[in-house]
């Protein structure tokens, strides 16, 4: 299965970001969505290149290619977050958990704490 995590330059996760956003896009839409988008070409190898990393696919819609990720959404996020847990956290889940609670600005309501409390039981009951 092909991975998201380390290998991606900024440009790449950019273009990542725009299609997991949009569902697909053509050259022209990624160019329209990118911060100071370099030339179509450029859009155009980076687009061959995260196809040829098996990130992304494409079909044709008469003569232009519409690009859309071979990878789901959740599984991208799998892997993103693996990879800062492995870098910014020594791969302790547990210090990733309380950086990100430190950040909630308003705290957690009931709600989510009720829901966080019940995916933590099924985590562990699945022995993870």
């Amino acid at each position: 299965m092909p991975k998201l995590g380390d290998g991606l330059t900024r440009r790449e996760r950019q273009v990542m970001n725009i299609l997991f956003r949009r569902g697909e896009a053509t050259v022209s839409e990624v160019m329209a969505d990118l911060p100071e988008p370099p030339t179509y070409s450029a859009v155009r190898s980076i687009l061959r290149i995260l196809a040829e990393k098996e990130l992304i696919t494409h079909r044709e819609d008469g003569p232009r290619y519409v690009y859309l990720p071979a990878v789901s959404r959740q599984s991208a996020r799998e892997e993103a977050l693996r990879h800062v847990v492995r870098t910014y956290f020594e791969g302790s889940a547990e210090q990733a958990v309380t950086a990100l609670l430190r950040l909630s600005d308003g705290g957690l309501g009931d709600a989510e704490m009720k829901r966080l409390r019940n995916a933590v039981r099924k985590a562990k009951s699945s022995g993870r």
